[in-house]
């Protein structure tokens, strides 16, 4: 199998081309240096040359505050819905599969319900998750061989991610504030990879929802959990999204996702976040003190 990836620099496309490697496939990783996905003829002639059998296409702008700046708004959308179509595009004349990575953001966040992959009431709250959604749509539009696996909270070794922000504010801080509802599960990238690599396998297309299992927590107790197994001993104040104050972005506040659809087809669930948390851990330096 030969598999072709975009945004190779970031959490997940890293972990996916080193999930390819090890098991002996042929993978070709690119980044915005190599194939700028907003521009038609270099997407068509990259990935032509590459001929993949499938390709999983990692890259995106996730910046979510920043995109709400007007200047942005275009770049973001070029890259996340534009870029998409045009890879899209590529896909259906070579026939090959793609695997496109969405967000639970595609959704408003309300109620407690989580959210299922197949069910289509998208209102989402901010511009990053309007553009993803876009997304999902030139895939789903253009298509019949692809699988759109959205995803929640995440972290991994390259990039920005809420375990790093909480280490490095645990290391400054005696007591830190963070949200406590706001509901989801986080998902590990490394753990992450080897599903998507387990799906580009297979033709069980559609949309799919992925995170680490354990169960729904808040960002508060995600926060808990760092410090528990990182040794430190900062304390964590719970508050709610009103009292911490508003970002550029809204963010939601339900961010539940039904992921028995993967059982259901056969996959291996991601293994639970404490889990992952802790190898995550080990990964970045930090013993596990649990």
């Amino acid at each position: 199998m030969k598999v072709f990836v975009t945004g190779v620099r970031g959490q997940l496309g890293f972990d996916v081309v080193n999930e390819c490697k090890k098991r002996g496939y042929e993978v070709i990783g690119v980044d915005i240096e190599e194939m700028d996905i907003t521009d038609a003829n270099a997407v068509e002639r990259v990935i032509t040359a590459a001929c993949p059998d499938v390709v999983v296409h990692c890259a995106a702008w996730t910046a979510v505050d920043a995109a709400e700046e007007a200047e942005n708004i275009p770049k973001v959308r070029a890259v996340n819905a534009i870029g998409t179509q045009n890879i899209a595009n590529v896909c259906k004349i070579l026939g090959c599969k793609l695997i496109y990575i969405s967000t639970d953001y595609v959704f408003d966040g309300q109620g407690t319900k989580p959210w299922v992959p197949d069910q289509k009431d998208y209102r989402p709250l901010n511009v990053y998750g309007q553009t993803k959604l876009e997304g999902e749509l030139a895939v789903a539009g253009t298509l019949e061989k692809y699988f759109i696996v959205r995803i929640a909270w995440v972290f991994g070794l390259n990039g920005k991610n809420f375990i790093k922000t909480m280490l490095s504010v645990g290391k400054k801080y005696d007591t830190v504030r963070v949200v406590n509802d706001q509901i989801g599960t986080p998902t590990y990238t490394y753990d992450l990879a080897r599903l998507l690599v387990d799906m580009a396998k297979t033709e069980k297309y559609g949309y799919y929802h992925a995170t680490n299992e354990g169960g729904y927590i808040s960002w508060y107790e995600f926060a808990c959990e760092i410090f528990r197994q990182a040794g430190y001993l900062t304390k964590v104040i719970p508050v709610t999204t009103q009292e911490y104050g508003l970002s550029k972005a809204k963010r939601p506040f339900n961010s539940r996702l039904d992921k028995s659809k993967l059982i259901e087809n056969g996959f291996t669930p991601l293994p639970d976040w404490k889990d992952a948390l802790g190898r995550y851990l080990k990964e970045i330096g930090y013993a596990d003190h649990s």
